[in-house]
């Protein structure tokens, strides 16, 4: 089929390539017509509905509150200026809800020794990813007309969240990060080609890949939300994948006229071998990336959705795009070039350094392979250490107005947990006050109370400050004993804590069913792609190998701090929990490309030879500069995202940058061919009843016997 599809291409390349660039037109004007879904839902999970239900009773209940701190050398409590601050702060939130010792008289507002007070300022409407917390303007307003020798600073989850992000700089657009890792690109081209068309062309087919997928995805948000994030997947994704895909495709068809062959016959033989690898490629990318669906979180799911668009569409321009503009230019791909003759890639790499790598494995496997499985076994060591969770607010890095207030709370002893309280809603007539009471026994909260101006008809609201972080160690201790204490009353737990909670535990709940979706996919694929058990089963472990080994990096970088000052955080002892999902999603599908690119060339090579090591080396070595010029130009575009503002989009950029790295060298260079090399035949056992259970045909016999070891 894709012999017929190069030959209809081959004589039909304008009309192509003109369909393309009308498609790839209206991609660039469909770009910015998407609307983006900036918030999340957790349906069916208790916090989040009873803070839902908040929400649309009280017009506030889904952002956490900013926290107002004053400190004075008196009482603050008899403090007519602090009273009078603290209105000014909550009058610049319009409808805000708000609580403090004036609108209490609870002692949980005021530390032990009086000196210091805060005001609780829920903002109103939902939360999204652009929102602004309002902090500088509320300290403005406190501060107006403020006595010497009283101090104010706002603080709370989104002022520190705010100050993390402007604490790292602005960060760059989507648009120019996407032309920043495409120049990356083109240099790190420059030297695998060397000449101008070759280096041109990837970058061609991944602009066409990115703006059709976001054509497709403006045509999905006319059926569902699909999260923002999704853009800088399109981008980035797009950008590594469609320059993969197309690497693949060039190096084959120059390989072909090398050897030979005319034109049309090179961009048969291409599709024919690498159209077929970039296919099971493309399908590995989107079964790990549409594994999200199988979560119970609509904007997950949507991200699984609009993500798989990413490979598909990538994999589509480079078996029709490509082949068109391939065989517009032909013999002139070697053209027009740009490293001096000596540099340019000349064919025959088992005669060059990966060849030379090649036969080093062949002849010390067992070494290899135990230097490789050391240092995966440190990595998953330390990867087993995670602890996927949000950061606790002490962690959060940058300075101004959140990063002092949040100091001048633990200066005077008040608990972190008044930066994201738990709050109940108590319906139908409920009595606040006795919910309030039973809460505040419970081992682990400071106290509670139900301010008199938070009820709305039948509806009240009791506020409670666990004595920890929201994110802290023993945290799901609490929401279970208040949970158990809420029994037979008409109060229902909310509050960012307990949503955080029903977050975790929606997605690790559920990790298994993903895990095994996944796996289980990826198997037949590759089982039908290489038409062996072992090697799928040995692709698997390995890439779920090479997962721990990333997650001990992120591990060991960020959750530990070893080196995170680089990029001017500090130890976060928790890695966000929807980083380790997604670049599970991310590596698995991408790491798998490399697999994907390396085994077929084996697969090929050993049907040709009979001789399992041949295939090793002439795998090995016609890959080796592909994967690894690949790894680079993924690691690239996802350094330039460890750019952006915010330290959680950094743990996840320089995740997936040292995953495909580490794959592309410690897994693939080491350990792929050094276990071939010790499995020997039995990398292509096939019993005949999977090959009838995946209808591939009777097993073909390689084509020129040789013994093995020869």
């Amino acid at each position: 089929m894709l012999a017929r599809l190069a030959h209809v291409i081959a004589r039909r390349r304008w009309y192509v390539i003109g369909a393309w660039f009308v498609l790839t037109a209206f991609g660039a004007f469909a770009a910015g017509q998407v609307k983006w879904f900036q918030s999340f839902s957790i349906p069916g999970k208790s916090a989040y509905e009873a803070s839902q239900r908040t929400l649309k009773t009280f017009g506030t209940g889904v952002r956490p509150p900013n926290v107002v701190v004053l400190h004075t050398s008196g009482d603050a409590t008899k403090s007519e200026a602090i009273r009078e601050a603290m209105e000014r702060a909550a009058a610049a939130v319009p409808h805000s809800r708000t609580s403090s010792w004036f609108s209490t008289h609870d002692p949980m507002y005021v530390s032990k020794d009086r000196h210091t007070t805060f005001l609780e300022v829920y903002p109103p409407g939902l939360s999204t990813f652009d929102t602004k917390s309002g902090a500088e303007a509320m300290r403005a307003a406190a501060a107006r007309g403020l006595p010497n020798g009283i101090t104010v600073n706002v603080t709370g989850h989104d002022p520190l969240e705010e100050a993390s992000t402007t604490g790292s700089g602005d960060g760059p657009s989507i648009l120019v990060e996407a032309l920043v890792g495409g120049a990356g690109a083109l240099i790190i081209l420059f030297f695998v080609f060397g000449t101008l068309p070759a280096v041109l062309m990837p970058i061609v087919v991944a602009v066409a890949a990115i703006l059709n997928t976001f054509t497709l995805v403006w045509g999905l948000t006319h059926i569902t939300d699909v999260s923002i994030i999704v853009q800088f997947l399109i981008a980035l994704v797009g950008l590594g994948v469609g320059i993969d895909y197309a690497l693949l495709m060039i190096f084959r068809f120059r390989d072909e006229l090398r050897e030979g062959a005319d034109v049309e016959s090179a961009l048969v033989e291409t599709m024919t071998h690498a159209g077929r690898s970039v296919i099971v490629s493309g399908s590995t990318v989107a079964v790990g990336l549409l594994s999200m669906i199988v979560l119970p979180l609509p904007f997950i799911r949507s991200m699984g959705i609009g993500g798989m668009l990413i490979p598909a569409v990538s994999v589509l321009a480079a078996i029709t795009l490509l082949p068109a503009l391939l065989a517009v230019l032909g013999e002139r791909i070697n053209s027009v070039r740009l490293l001096p003759k000596r540099f340019v890639d000349s064919g025959h790499p088992e005669d060059g350094l990966w060849g030379r790598w090649a036969r080093l494995v062949l002849r010390r496997p067992i070494v290899v392979a135990a230097v490789g499985l050391t240092i995966v076994a440190v990595l998953a060591g330390i990867g087993t250490q995670l602890n996927p969770n949000e950061s606790q607010l002490k962690n959060f890095p940058g300075s101004g107005t959140a990063i002092d207030g949040r100091q001048m709370l633990a200066d005077a002893g008040i608990s972190p947990g008044v930066m994201k309280p738990f709050a109940i809603l108590v319906e139908h007539g409920g009595d606040a006050g006795a919910v309030a009471a039973k809460v505040r026994q419970v081992p682990g909260i400071v106290g509670a109370t139900a301010p008199a101006g938070w009820r709305r008809g039948p509806d009240s609201i009791v506020e409670a400050f666990p004595a920890m972080d929201g994110a802290g160690p023993g945290i799901q201790g609490v929401v279970d004993r208040v949970n158990a204490s809420l029994k037979g009353t008409s109060g229902t737990l909310g509050g960012v804590p307990a949503v955080d909670r029903d977050f975790i535990h929606a997605v690790y709940g559920n990790f298994p069913y993903v895990l095994a979706f996944v796996v289980i996919l990826t198997l037949i694929l590759l089982a039908r792609a290489f038409r062996s058990i072992v090697l799928p089963i040995k692709a698997a472990i390995l890439n779920l190998i090479s997962l721990a080994a990333a997650f001990g990096i992120i591990v060991f970088i960020f959750q530990q701090g070893h080196g995170s000052g680089l990029w001017n955080i500090t130890a976060t002892q928790a890695i966000t929990a929807w980083i380790p999902l997604m670049i599970f999603a991310f590596l698995f599908g991408l790491s798998m490309d490399y697999e994907v690119f390396m085994l077929t060339r084996m697969r090929e090579a050993y049907d040709e030879t009979g001789s399992t090591e041949k295939a090793i080396e002439l795998g090995l070595a016609r890959t080796g500069k592909l994967v690894t010029s690949a790894a680079l130009i993924l690691m690239f575009a996802f350094l330039v995202l460890s750019s952006s503002p915010g330290f959680e989009i950094k743990e996840f950029a320089i995740g997936l940058a040292a995953g495909i790295i580490f794959d592309a060298t410690v897994i693939r260079a080491l350990l792929v061919p050094a276990l071939m090399r010790l499995l020997g035949p039995a990398n292509w056992w096939m019993p005949h009843w999977t090959r009838t259970a995946l209808f591939l045909p009777k097993e073909e016999r390689p084509s020129k016997p040789a013994t093995e070891g020869a």
